[in-house]
């Protein structure tokens, strides 16, 4: 019985040497199109899928391989003589392996936003064979990636020397599973771009998901755990995964999660000249000067115990001076817009360091996705990041306490829930998160701005919470430390104990009427 091969593919890598491959296995290639021509060219004997069908390609290439000469010969079960009987009496043939990657929808998407031609690329026929030939796995082989056809090849070899010259049942079920997530991923990626331009709804019933994969990692979180990186299929101009490595060894799994987590907190700090420095997902220093070596000195100063090891994210171009500075600890990262020519000359004298050139440039927002024991939570990300103040004490902030209020409240967003933020002169001087509650949060804060820059440094510093106090009890130990301005969302039913206390101590209150819980 002849063995027939069915080709019809976009990206044409590898596929000559493939298709020849098969040839040398017995097998005649039926192809459609560019791909027939491909291979005609490089002298590989193919006939084309009118031939089999008795119809011609119509529709403009739209109707080629619909037809049950070609699925017919794809999907009839070898073990059922009917099914057999049937194929003999229609004069089809069977089809042993189909070969098919998909129009080229993804790449279409990112370069045009003609809808004409995006709709043309829709791929209808050749995810109805890859389907066809995935649920018939036990008879045909279905091929979808390039990087297959080496090891379809050599398997081929290897069951010539037992007399099949064909595929192990083990290895076209692993090509059939691959085929059904290719169709699905593809098909996920079509409704995610039309649902987008209909404006569908955020939270539909169901919900399908498209990433590809970045790269793999050398692991996880710790040594024992695998891990992956994927980006979506359209990133943000100003997306992590667009960041270009210039300098150092390959990212690992924390290094790009607390990269992540320095990114967010930096396009939330505006255009002044800002660093920030993240340890662990978590912010450990920030500054903000009108220079950024000034903002560098901010950061640094606010925790140098922490920033050792740590993640540097900045939003001007490093220069020299910036980077003699940085040079002088280490750090894990450091993201920026651009280094100047002596700024990488300096940097890249330590081996390890890696640097990373990126526009981080405002989100725009999205959906924030967690992970949960047999499920996902969904949400709209966190995009309230400008205080919008209600001052409700008989004390006014002054220009420069809203100005720290700001950055205090900004901050107070990016730290764990309970979050505490002090601020003064544009410096973050305590940050604290992750606590059971808040008043233990306000006095880790004090107590971290009490250990790198004294007691004294807390007189008119300003302070922000995440979340709004039930009792008075943090205004208390903000006031016995010389806080002078607070931030916190309010609606608490005893708000005005807080008010009452600030009123009491002389301390300006903002309310937001937005909290930032973090968990």
């Amino acid at each position: 019985m002849k063995k027939l091969a069915l080709i019809s593919v976009s990206d044409k890598t590898g596929v000559v040497d493939f298709a020849a491959g098969l040839t040398r296995h017995g097998f005649t290639i039926i192809s459609t199109g560019g791909t027939l021509k491909t291979l005609q060219d490089a002298g590989i004997s193919a006939i084309e899928a009118s031939e089999i069908t008795g119809f011609p390609e119509c529709l403009d290439g739209r109707l080629k391989t619909l037809h049950p000469h070609i699925h017919g010969g794809i999907l009839a079960r070898r073990d059922m003589p009917h099914h057999m009987d049937f194929l003999a009496s229609a004069g089809i043939d069977t089809i042993d392996l189909v070969c098919v990657n998909l129009y080229p929808f993804k790449q279409t998407i990112r370069k045009t936003d003609d809808l004409a031609q995006i709709i043309e690329n829709i791929d209808i026929g050749g995810p109805a064979m890859l389907r066809s030939a995935a649920k018939n796995y036990d008879a045909v082989t279905v091929v979808v990636d390039a990087d297959d056809y080496s090891s379809i090849i050599a398997g081929m070899e290897l069951e010539l020397e037992q007399n099949s010259g064909t595929t192990t049942t083990d290895l076209r079920f692993k090509l059939a599973a691959k085929a059904f997530a290719h169709t699905a991923g593809y098909d996920a990626m079509v409704a995610g771009y039309l649902g987008n331009l209909t404006g569908a709804e955020a939270f539909p019933d169901t919900i399908t998901l498209t990433y590809e994969k970045q790269q793999g990692l050398r692991y996880g979180e710790n040594p024992h755990q695998n891990a992956a990186y994927y980006r979506e299929i359209i990133p943000g101009a100003s997306d992590l995964v667009n960041a270009k490595q210039i300098h150092g060894k390959e990212l690992s799994f924390n290094n790009i999660n607390d990269t992540h987590g320095a990114l967010e907190l930096l396009r939330d700090l505006g255009a002044k000249p800002a660093i920030v420095a993240v340890k662990h997902a978590t912010p450990c220093g920030v500054g903000t000067c009108n220079n950024l070596l000034g903002a560098w000195q901010k950061a640094h100063d606010a925790d140098p115990i922490s920033i050792f090891g740590g993640i540097i994210a900045a939003n001007q171009p490093v220069d020299a001076d910036v980077a003699t500075e940085i040079n002088k600890i280490f750090v894990e990262i450091v993201i920026a817009p651009a280094f100047t020519p002596a700024a990488l000359e300096i940097l890249t004298a330590k081996k390890n360091i890696r640097l990373l050139t990126l526009n981080a440039a405002k989100s725009t927002g999205g959906l924030d996705i967690k992970k949960v024991s047999g499920g996902l939570l969904i949400q709209d990300a966190d995009d309230a990041a400008n205080l919008t103040p209600t001052f409700v004490t008989e004390k006014q902030p002054t220009t420069t306490e809203m100005e720290d209020l700001q950055l205090a409240w900004v901050l107070a967003k990016h730290v764990k829930s309970n979050g505490i933020a002090i601020v003064k002169n544009g410096q973050s001087l305590g940050l604290a998160g992750g606590q059971v509650n808040r008043l233990w949060a306000t006095q880790q804060a004090l107590d971290h701005a009490i250990q790198f820059f004294g007691a004294d440094a807390l007189k008119g510093a300003v302070m922000a919470s995440d979340g709004f106090f039930p009792f008075d009890d943090c205004v208390a130990l903000a006031n016995a430390a010389g806080i002078t301005a607070i931030a916190q969302p309010g609606g608490s039913q005893n708000d005005q104990a807080s008010i009452d206390a600030c009123n009491k101590a002389g301390i300006a209150m903002a309310t937001t009427g937005i909290r930032h819980f973090r968990h």
